[in-house]
C-alpha cells in the first residue's frame, strides 16, 4: 500500500524523496541549518523545487556549505559564481552568501550556535500544526516574521517572512505535514 503524502510533493521524485527524508524533520545541526539557509535565501522570489534541483551544483560551488570558507568570499569568488550556469546566478543573492556566512558566524560566538538563537524562537520544540491541505498553510506567520526582522537588524540579507517560513518549515521549526500525511507523526 502507498503511503499517503503531502500534495505539494507528488508526481516528482526529487520532491517526494525531500518530502520523505528530510522536510519537516528537526535539524539542530549549524551546518545543516546553514545550508537551509542559504538554498532559502536563493530560492527567494523563485519555486523551491528549481533550488532543490540545483542542490549539488550549490554544494560544489559553495565549499560543501563551510561557512568559514564562504564568510571568507572575495570580490574574485563572488565573480566566478555568478559565471557559475549550474546556479542561480542573481548578484545580489550571490553578494549575500559570503555576508549571510560572516553574521552567521557572529551568531555562533554569540550564542555558541547558531541553532541555539534560532530554536529559542520556539523553546526548542517544534510547532505541530492541524494541516489539512498543503494549499492552506500559512506562507507567513507571526513568528517568521519576528524571526525575519531580528536577522534583518543583524545585518541578514534574503531572510524575508516567507522565506523565513519555509527555512522554518525545512528545519522542522514547524510541522506542516498535511495530518494524513505518514510524515506528520514521524517528524
Amino acid at each position: 500500500m502507498k503511503k499517503q503524502k503531502c500534495g505539494w510533493c507528488l508526481g516528482d521524485e526529487l520532491y517526494e524523496s525531500y518530502h520523505d527524508q528530510e522536510w519537516g524533520k528537526p535539524v539542530y545541526d549549524d551546518q545543516t541549518l546553514f545550508e537551509f539557509l542559504i538554498l532559502e535565501t536563493m530560492q527567494a522570489g523563485l519555486s523551491w523545487i528549481t533550488i532543490l534541483r540545483k542542490r549539488q551544483n550549490y554544494f560544489d560551488a559553495l565549499d560543501q556549505f563551510d561557512v568559514q570558507k564562504i564568510a571568507a568570499y572575495d570580490q574574485e569568488k563572488q565573480e566566478e559564481l555568478l559565471q557559475n550556469a549550474g546556479i542561480v546566478r542573481h548578484k545580489l543573492k550571490i553578494k549575500s552568501i559570503s555576508s549571510n556566512a560572516q553574521l552567521f558566524l557572529e551568531v555562533q560566538k554569540e550564542y555558541g550556535s547558531f541553532s541555539k538563537l534560532i530554536w529559542s524562537y520556539v523553546d526548542e520544540n517544534p510547532i505541530k500544526n492541524q494541516v489539512e491541505n498543503y494549499k492552506k498553510a500559512p506562507a507567513t506567520t507571526a513568528l517568521s516574521e519576528q524571526i525575519s526582522k531580528d536577522l534583518k537588524k543583524r545585518g541578514f540579507k534574503f531572510v524575508g517572512a516567507t522565506i523565513m517560513y519555509a527555512f522554518m518549515q525545512a528545519i522542522g521549526m514547524v510541522n506542516d505535514h498535511e495530518i494524513t500525511c505518514f510524515r506528520y507523526d514521524e517528524v
